[in-house]
């Protein structure tokens, strides 16, 4: 069977909803375009992000742990949504759907998440969007999974767990389940881009929250340890030549 690039996702807002692309350019050693662009500090990422600004907004990486993420609230886990007539419109469950500029109503956004926040965690502040952008690694690596892996986890666990709560950029249909582990090193290349597998990504406990209700539904760590013996889904990659991507194309490894 042939690999097949099966979906292209983005996530505008780091940890707060997402959305599908049909195609998308890459650039060498670049990060998928538009994804974590932006990201919601907390009380406890101030202090690093007024350590590394220059006027009002942070310029370069901070750590995750700076921000709003689904590993403090599964509530947040259950956001959905992206861009639309250039505005976000985000979507949860218990919330009334929002639809803001990122670039004048950070405030709403943080409001409208406040209820999905733990009283206990460092509470939310603003959102910002720094001359970085904010995935959990400061390296320009996109991260790529596979679908077979996932339908392989799915039966031995005897439950649907989708793609949404893994947050990747790629997904790839039609590798032999966990095939991915064997490719650190190699290239991989769909239409004209080439990408660099640098590493496995290892998990956290966001991805044991259901993003259709915000719940923990599965010890997602302890469950890939024990059914594995590691607890990494996916790999990252390098863009090593940049160029257009698009979904039903050719993976080759």
């Amino acid at each position: 069977m042939t690999a097949r690039l099966a979906h292209i996702r983005r996530h505008p807002i780091k940890s707060v909803g997402g959305e599908g692309l049909d195609r998308v350019t890459l650039a060498a050693a670049r990060r998928l375009p538009g994804d974590r662009e932006w990201a919601v500090l907390t009380e406890s990422g101030e202090r690093n992000a007024q350590a590394s600004q220059t006027g009002g907004e942070p310029d370069r990486w901070l750590p995750k742990s700076c921000f709003v993420r689904g590993v403090s609230s599964p509530q947040v886990q259950a956001i959905s949504g992206g861009w639309s007539n250039g505005h976000l419109v985000l979507r949860q469950p218990t919330q009334a759907d929002l639809v803001i500029d990122p670039e004048t109503e950070g405030d709403t956004l943080v409001a409208w998440l406040r209820p999905l926040w733990p009283a206990e965690a460092p509470a939310p502040t603003r959102l910002v969007r720094g001359a970085a952008i904010w995935t959990d690694q400061k390296w320009p690596w996109i991260s790529i999974l596979s679908l077979s892996s996932l339908a392989d986890l799915e039966a031995r666990t005897g439950q649907a767990l989708g793609i949404h709560r893994w947050r990747g950029n790629l997904w790839v249909d039609g590798w032999t389940p966990w095939a991915e582990r064997g490719l650190i090193g190699r290239i991989l290349r769909i239409g004209d881009v080439e990408l660099r597998v640098t590493q496995h990504i290892g998990r956290c406990e966001a991805t044991s929250a259901n993003t259709d209700t915000g719940e923990r539904d599965i010890d997602m760590l302890a469950t890939l340890e024990r059914l594995y013996g590691h607890t990494d889904f996916g790999i990252f990659a390098e863009v090593v030549t940049g160029g257009a991507i698009a979904l039903g194309d050719e993976v080759a490894a």
